[in-house]
């Protein structure tokens, strides 16, 4: 497992560090500002690395193309489903889900959050983004989505564990749920193929998609590919998210008690701002994501000699950066370990470095942020208004530094409010 401790004391005084990382040679980057140069303004000079890579096989065109061209071009296509004013129009539909799942819940009974924070982000991701389809299929193709994101939030990423999962057969259930989603998505895609009129919908997009000849550019198994790809990283961050902040409002109550007045204020259109910050509400999302980003780590390969800084380094060079590490900087963050939405107050996300990027920045920065926002939101506020949740006093939840960064295992207690 990776551990972050070590990792602060090996690069402490170092803005760069030769490493060996996951049993490869890397340079391993702490300084923000040589972050974003690598993701921003010098972004020509980095492809992907080969560390990691194993976690990104779940599709090889559209967004995840080495194709710079081919990448923004696929980033185009779901841009109309993701946008601000379309994502309002989800907000209805998300409250709905939510609601239908938290009902099932009772008073006094251990709930397993992550698993339930997986069933709610995939119903939203597949009422939302895939329409026109029969509610029983929409109801399948989500609990189908739900057993991949969950079985995906846990797969090894690093060292030992990660080398023991990538060995043939060891990732059964990981395997069986894949098949199991992607054959029901590729009859979805069928049906959609067979009724050309059918043109709502990010399946129907990516299906109508066409050279300058008329030509459609991504076959049936690609189109596949791409919607898995994408389901699956707008499920398996937000849970892992959500599920960090149900926990830590949970161990935090005057946390619990403004947030609860801020969520009450929003949703009667009464909501004030303290001396012009954002609400409460958003700087509490803001710590969660900083202490807790889902994306933790990431590597980059130097596709020829560059010049970083004042560091040189060959082609080929490995670059490793982890988001937790820059998000708990001292010399940004003072006393970083600690929980508090109200550093927010007088610190803003700077534009000049990568102190803050829990969902990356520049051409590859995730394209589904706003519908992130928004969903975070609309399922703290719809889980918090119906039930408060609790964890056993002494019980400590371990972080879990996998696909995703998110607690090892967390079972909390509902009751009514």
């Amino acid at each position: 497992m990776f551990e972050f401790s070590r990792m602060e004391s090996l690069l402490r005084r170092h803005r760069l560090r030769r490493l060996t990382v996951d049993g490869l040679d890397a340079v391993f980057v702490r300084d923000p500002v040589l972050v974003r140069r690598i993701l921003v303004s010098e972004s020509k000079n980095y492809g992907k690395g080969e560390l990691f890579r194993k976690a990104r096989n779940l599709s090889r065109v559209g967004m995840l193309s080495e194709d710079e061209t081919m990448h923004r071009h696929y980033r185009r296509l779901a841009n109309p489903y993701l946008r601000s004013t379309k994502v309002d129009e989800y907000v209805p539909t998300m409250r709905d889900i939510v609601r239908d799942i938290v009902s099932s819940w009772r008073a006094g009974d251990a709930v397993d959050i992550q698993s339930e924070m997986c069933r709610i982000t995939c119903a939203i991701a597949v009422g939302t983004l895939i329409a026109g389809l029969p509610p029983e299929t929409t109801k399948a193709l989500s609990e189908r989505l739900a057993c991949l994101a969950w079985e995906m939030i846990r797969k090894p990423l690093y060292g030992k564990s990660a080398a023991r999962a990538a060995r043939p057969g060891a990732s059964r259930r990981l395997s069986q749920a894949r098949k199991e989603f992607r054959e029901l998505l590729a009859e979805c895609i069928a049906d959609l193929m067979a009724s050309p009129e059918s043109t709502v919908g990010y399946l129907s997009a990516l299906l109508a998609d066409s050279d300058d000849k008329g030509n459609r550019v991504l076959t049936a198994e690609e189109v596949c590919e791409e919607a898995a790809m994408m389901l699956t990283a707008a499920t398996v961050t937000t849970a892992s998210v959500m599920s960090w902040a149900l926990y830590v409002l949970s161990r935090n109550p005057s946390a619990e008690e403004r947030l609860l007045k801020d969520l009450m204020q929003r949703r009667s259109g009464s909501a004030v701002h303290d001396h012009g910050a954002s609400s409460y509400t958003l700087r509490f999302l803001m710590e969660i994501l900083r202490l807790y980003p889902p994306v933790w780590i990431s590597c980059r390969k130097a596709l020829s000699d560059v010049m970083l800084g004042d560091y040189s380094l060959p082609a080929g060079t490995n670059v490793v950066f982890s988001s937790y590490l820059l998000h708990r900087d001292p010399e940004c963050y003072p006393d970083p370990h600690r929980f508090d939405p109200d550093r927010w107050l007088s610190i803003r996300p700077s534009k000049v470095d990568a102190s803050y990027i829990p969902f990356g920045i520049g051409s590859k920065g995730c394209v589904g942020e706003l519908f992130a926002w928004q969903e975070l939101e609309v399922i703290l506020d719809v889980v918090t208004q119906e039930w408060k949740l609790t964890t056993e006093s002494d019980r400590h939840v371990r972080t879990a530094p996998e696909t995703t960064l998110h607690p090892r295992r967390l079972l909390m207690v509902p009751q009514l409010r």
